[in-house]
């Protein structure tokens, strides 16, 4: 499968740096949607872990993340070069089928779909998946900062 971006090129689109920068790859991008894939929560400094494990409520993080590398991506040939900072404002019909990422011996992969995009904000709906099976999906909502003067 080709690959759009690596880490460090995803790493140019968001805020997010170092071990708290969870996606990998870059898969696949269009108007609407991007497909990343990662192994970050098989990595023992993943800086979400506790007491060495990685609960799957960290989804809702890895599905906001695949929303800022979208906004990072659509925005990349604007005059900002980057999406406008925002903040995760909910999360609404977020399903989890497992308990644990880091026992998960394949890569994880999302989907995360715009569903609505305006000065205000995104909502995304979002999917994610280990080895062709749903660990979890939800929509999330993200509310853009002021800009600053």
């Amino acid at each position: 499968m080709t690959v759009l971006l690596d880490r460090a090129g995803i790493e140019a689109l968001i805020p997010h740096a170092g071990a708290m920068s969870l996606w990998d790859e870059l898969l696949a991008a269009d108007e609407t949607a991007v497909r990343l894939r990662t192994d970050s929560h098989r990595r023992a400094g993943n800086p979400l872990r506790r007491d060495g494990q990685l609960t799957a409520v960290h989804l809702i993080e890895y599905g906001a993340q695949a929303m800022a590398v979208h906004g990072g991506w659509l925005a990349r040939h604007t005059p900002a070069g980057r999406a406008r900072p925002g903040v995760l404002a909910a999360v609404r019909d977020f399903r989890l089928n497992v308990a644990r990422l880091d026992d998960l011996d394949a890569p994880l992969e999302c989907v995360a779909q715009r569903l609505v995009a305006n000065a205000g904000g995104w909502m995304y709906g979002f999917t994610l998946c280990c080895g062709g099976h749903e660990l979890a999906s939800g929509r999330a909502s993200v509310i853009h900062l002021p800009d600053a003067a």
